[in-house]
C-alpha cells in the first residue's frame, strides 16, 4: 500500500512536470532528494563550469522552481515584491509581475519562499502574504487573495511558506484564530476548506503531502503543535506536541507512517509514529539534530543536514542517534541531493561543497566559493537560498544574483 502511494504522488506530480524538473520548494516531491542521474561525481579545481550570471532577480531569499526552459523566483525592487522568470538558456528576464507590497526586515528585505509550478500555472506567496496564481508563460495574474482574507497574521520574519499544490487544490497556511492552514481551488481561488480546530499562528515551515492509514493528508508543523490534516475537508487528524522556540522552520519529513521534524533555538528534533488510525506516538526527542533554517533531508535509514553545535550531522532516523558529525570542513549552511552527493552551501562566505551521501562520514569531492556574490545584502543577512538542481544544471543565489552552473558528466 505504501509503496502504491508513493507511485500515485509521483504520478500526480509529474503529470506536470519533467522528471528532472524542480517544480516547486524541495523538488519534484517536496523530499529535497533529486531522481536526477548523469552528473558529476566530482568536481575540478574551481568547481563545475559557470554558465551565467544574472544580477536583476530582485532581492529576498526566494527559492527558484525550474520547468522547462524557465525559473521561476520572487523577488523585491524597489518597493515591491515581484514574480519572476528567467531563461534557463541565459538567465534573462521573461517576464515578471508585481504580486504585492515589500516585506521589510532586519535580516534583508524581500520575499522568502519559492514559487509551484502545476501545468501552465505559477502559485506564489510574498513575504507580506498575498497569494497569486499567474500564468506560466506570460505573468497575468489570474486570481489573489490575502492571508488577511482568512484571519492571518504576518509572522515576526514574514510569510516563508512555499505553498503546495495537490490536486485541484492549493493549500498554505495563513495561521490565525479562523483556522491556521486554508485549502483554495486551484483554478478561481475561491476558499474549499479551513482547519478551524487549529488556530496557531503562522510559522514558517511548509506542508507536505502524505497517504496513511488509507487517507491523504497534509502534515504541518507550527511552533507549538505539529500535526496532520484530512485533505478532503481540513478535519485534524492527529497532533503531537512539539517546544518550538522563536522561530520553527524545516520541512516534516513522512516516511513509512512516521514523521520526523527538527527546529532550531535549542528545540532539537523528534520523530513520531503514526498508527493506522492516526493516533500519534513519540518515538524520540533528542538534541542531536538543532536544524535552523538548512532543511534536514532523508535518504534511506539516516538524515542529513546542519545542527547548531553540533555541526554537519547524519543521524539514525529510526533511533535519533548520531553516524557521524564534521565541526571544522564546513560552516552551517544548507543543502539538497542528487545522484549519491549531497551539495552543501554555507551562509557566510558562500562555500559550496560536494560530499558523498553515505553514513560512513564525510568524504569531499570538491568545492569552489560562490562567487560574485550580491553588493545589496543587509549586513545581518546571509546566503540563506537553498540551492536548486535541474536537468544538469546546479542553480545557487545571493539576492538579486543567480548563478547556473552545469554539473552533468558528459555533454
Amino acid at each position: 500500500m505504501r509503496q502504491f502511494a508513493i507511485v500515485c504522488l509521483f504520478v500526480l506530480l509529474t503529470q506536470y512536470a519533467g522528471a528532472a524538473d524542480w517544480p516547486q520548494w524541495q523538488g519534484l516531491d517536496r523530499t529535497n532528494v533529486s531522481q536526477e542521474t548523469g552528473l558529476l561525481k566530482s568536481w575540478p579545481e574551481g568547481g563545475p563550469e559557470k554558465v551565467w550570471v544574472a544580477r536583476d532577480a530582485g532581492l529576498g531569499y526566494a527559492g527558484m522552481a525550474v520547468v522547462g526552459d524557465a525559473i521561476y523566483t520572487l523577488g523585491s525592487r524597489g518597493d515591491k515584491e515581484f514574480l519572476i522568470a528567467l531563461n534557463v538558456s541565459d538567465g534573462s528576464e521573461m517576464w515578471s509581475t508585481a504580486i504585492g507590497e515589500l516585506l521589510t526586515n532586519n535580516w534583508g528585505d524581500g520575499p522568502r519562499s519559492t514559487p509551484t509550478v502545476v501545468g501552465r500555472m505559477v502559485y506564489a506567496l510574498s513575504g507580506t502574504g498575498t497569494m497569486v496564481c499567474a500564468g506560466a508563460d506570460d505573468g497575468n495574474i489570474v486570481w489573489q487573495v490575502s492571508a488577511t482574507d482568512f484571519g492571518g497574521k504576518k509572522p515576526g520574519w514574514g510569510y516563508c511558506e512555499s505553498v503546495l499544490v495537490d490536486g485541484d487544490k492549493v493549500v498554505w497556511t495563513p495561521g490565525g484564530k479562523q483556522g491556521a492552514v486554508v485549502a483554495l481551488d486551484r483554478k478561481t481561488g475561491d476558499k474549499v476548506w479551513q482547519s478551524s480546530q487549529l488556530t496557531d499562528g503562522a510559522q514558517y515551515a511548509s506542508i507536505t503531502v502524505a497517504e496513511h492509514g488509507g487517507r491523504r493528508q497534509y502534515i504541518q508543523l507550527v511552533q507549538k503543535q505539529l500535526f496532520g490534516l484530512d485533505a478532503a475537508s481540513g478535519d485534524l487528524l492527529w497532533q503531537s506536541d512539539w517546544g518550538g522556540r522563536t522561530a520553527v522552520v524545516p520541512t516534516p519529513i513522512f516516511h513509512d507512517g512516521q514523521v520526523y521534524i527538527s527546529s532550531g533555538y535549542g528545540a532539537g528534533c523528534k520523530l513520531v509514529k503514526l498508527s493506522d488510525s492516526n493516533e500519534a506516538t513519540e518515538v524520540y526527542a533528542n538534541q542531536n539534530m538543532k536544524n535552523h533554517h538548512g532543511g534536514v533531508l532523508r535518504l534511506g535509514d539516516h538524515l542529513y543536514g546542519y545542527s547548531d553545535g553540533v555541526g554537519w550531522l547524519c543521524q539514525d532516523f529510526a533511533t535519533g542517534e548520531m553516524v557521524w558529525r564534521e565541526r571544522k570542513a564546513l560552516g552551517k549552511g544548507c543543502l539538497t541531493y542528487a545522484d549519491g552527493r549531497l551539495y552543501l552551501v554555507e551562509e557566510r562566505r558562500g562555500d559550496v561543497v560536494l560530499i558523498d551521501a553515505s553514513s560512513k562520514g564525510w568524504n569531499e569531492r570538491g568545492r569552489f566559493s560562490l562567487d560574485p556574490q550580491t553588493e545589496q545584502r543587509k549586513p545581518s543577512g546571509k546566503i540563506w537560498t537553498h540551492p536548486t538542481i535541474a536537468n544538469g544544471r546546479l542553480y545557487l543565489r545571493d539576492q538579486d544574483v543567480v548563478i547556473s552552473y552545469d554539473i552533468r558528466e558528459s555533454r
